[in-house]
């Protein structure tokens, strides 16, 4: 019997319920390091490698990434009166978090455009984490 907030499997689906992709999607864009010991903890999900950090890439929140379904697609990424493309090579699990597989990081919200430092500074910003996070517009390439 689920309690007041919901069954386990009701939980879980929700956050892994991203908003609808238009051809100008709004999300939150963060940080990642794809290389082995940065931030993103193991290899990408899409293609079980490492990648630079000059190299646009991205993982897409759950809802978003889809099963997978846009590994190693490219996307159109608008913001600061810039764009950039960039592949998208792995997950930003909004369903799981705070444990090795996650670089003990929490879930991530289902709104997210997590890119390497490459796809920042194609959107003139040098040092992301002096900003953090910057509201942008995404579409499928």
């Amino acid at each position: 019997m689920p309690n007041e907030r919901g069954s386990k499997e009701q939980i879980e689906k929700t956050k892994a319920c991203s908003p609808p992709v238009t051809g100008n999607t709004h999300a939150t864009l963060t940080i990642n390091s794809f290389e082995k010991g940065g931030d993103g903890g193991g290899p990408s999900e899409c293609d079980n490698n490492y990648h630079s950090d000059s190299t646009s890439v991205v993982a897409l929140s759950t809802g978003w990434y889809n099963g997978g379904s846009r590994c190693l697609n490219n996307i159109i990424i608008r913001g600061n009166d810039r764009s950039v493309t960039a592949m998208v090579v792995d997950e930003c699990d909004s369903t799981m978090g705070c444990d090795k597989d996650h670089d003990y990081q929490p879930p991530c919200p289902n709104n997210i455009v997590d890119a390497s430092k490459a796809v920042w500074e194609a959107l003139g910003i040098s040092d992301p984490d002096d900003v953090g996070s910057l509201e942008i517009t995404w579409s499928d390439a």
